[in-house]
């Protein structure tokens, strides 16, 4: 184990992962910048109750991965790069999926 993880502990998620939770994560704080997780009206990128079907494409696969943990993990990452009102609407767009209660 590197002295970095160490202090802040293991990725929670298999190495064999990293990339492709780079990519999801990357791609999730792009749909915050760019789309948004909730709309106010359903429709197009948007589910019946208003949340960004990728979004949920992409909580989805996390949990699959990762579980909570990355969940989480993936959660702070939006709030760090995409700001907490953004973070916020994450929250609920992934109310309910996997172990995610907001």
């Amino acid at each position: 184990m590197g002295f970095l993880s160490s202090i802040f502990g293991p990725k929670p998620y298999p190495s064999e992962n990293r990339r492709e939770v780079a990519d999801l994560i990357d791609a999730l704080v792009k749909i915050g910048k760019t789309e948004d997780y909730l709309s106010e009206h359903p429709g197009g990128l948007f589910n019946g109750q208003s949340r960004n079907i990728e979004a949920i494409r992409i909580g989805r696969r996390l949990d699959a991965v990762g579980g909570l943990a990355l969940m989480q993990y993936a959660y702070n990452q939006v709030r760090k790069k995409a700001g907490k009102q953004l973070a916020g609407h994450l929250e609920y767009a992934w109310d309910d999926l996997g172990s995610w209660v907001h």
